[in-house]
């Protein structure tokens, strides 16, 4: 099975702290790494968690709130620098675009690499990543500017063929293919032999949701539904519950119930406000855990398996 992991880089919100950096996240599947946001700092973690800058090969940012963005130059220009010549894939909003290359040319910078850039507009779910194990969709969130989580889906495996049954039944190589997709097979006397008798089950694709930053809504949990690992924002303890609301943020409980409602496997939340102590974070645990039992907080420099 491929590797499927998540390692938090930055877990805090606006105003970073001592223990608490702004957000990011590093996702790797088999061989290839994944960066979702990109906060000040990114690139000091993604050392610390000792993989190249030059691995990274898609990046996707949610939002143009500074604590989301900020550390996207800097990480860029650390790849120009190190010689890389293999596109870099970035997605967000269209004005993040204009940022980079206002950037750029107040710089006098010319990447040594191609920048690819695809533009997210949010309104409704999309599928913006694709290759033969996996498939990426946005998920639009309600926050005060346009907002998009990410959905990281493993596509359907195929079943596991029983070596000795297709032997035994004489299954020609070219129809294998077929059998293992679910196909019956059909003997040269004509009967029909069930699928079952030639293959186990295939194991259940795996998938990864990252939702931050949202306002409470349960228009996403169809999105998310039964995935096997949801971040969620958690901004806010529930006795701040009016202010999640103002803000466009959400609370513990809250994070919770979503990951009730979707039916997850597990829930991991962070973007934590500043104004509270790190010893808080049991009580953001147990508020959360009001609502769903499976959950931990995102801490910084801790892998998580998605599984």
């Amino acid at each position: 099975m491929n590797k499927f992991e998540v390692t938090i880089l930055g877990s805090g919100s606006a105003l970073p702290t001592l223990k608490k950096r702004p957000t990011s996240q590093l996702v790797q599947y088999s061989n290839k790494y994944f960066l979702i946001d990109c906060g000040e700092g990114t690139q000091v973690q993604v050392r610390k968690a000792k993989v190249s800058f030059l691995k990274i090969s898609h990046i996707f940012i949610s939002h143009l709130h500074g604590d989301h963005y900020f550390g996207l130059i800097g990480l860029m220009s650390s790849m120009h620098l190190l010689g890389r010549v293999a596109d870099l894939h970035v997605y967000g909003p269209k004005e993040l675009n204009e940022i980079i290359h206002l950037q750029l040319r107040a710089s006098y910078t010319q990447l040594r690499y191609n920048l690819v850039f695809h533009e997210l507009v949010g309104k409704d779910s999309q599928k913006i990543y694709e290759d033969k194990n996996l498939e990426i969709h946005t998920i639009p969130l309600k926050h005060k500017i346009l907002t998009n989580g990410f959905l990281i889906q493993e596509k359907p495996r195929p079943r596991k063929a029983k070596p000795e049954k297709l032997k035994f039944y004489e299954v020609p190589h070219y129809k294998i293919d077929g059998i293992k997709r679910g196909d019956d097979f059909e003997t040269p006397s004509g009967e029909i032999i069930p699928n079952d008798t030639f293959t186990f089950p295939p194991e259940k694709e795996r998938s990864y949701a990252f939702c931050s930053d949202t306002a409470y809504s349960d228009k996403i949990v169809p999105l998310i539904e039964n995935s096997s690992l949801l971040y969620h924002e958690a901004t806010f303890l529930e006795k701040e519950n009016a202010l999640a609301k103002k803000t466009y943020h959400s609370t513990a409980v809250q994070a919770g119930l979503i990951a009730n409602k979707a039916k997850v496997k597990g829930l991991l939340i962070g973007h934590f406000s500043a104004r509270y102590k790190e010893e808080d974070t049991t009580t953001f645990l147990s508020e959360a855990r009001t609502e769903f039992e499976n959950v931990e907080i995102a801490e910084e420099g801790k892998t998580y398996s998605v599984k």
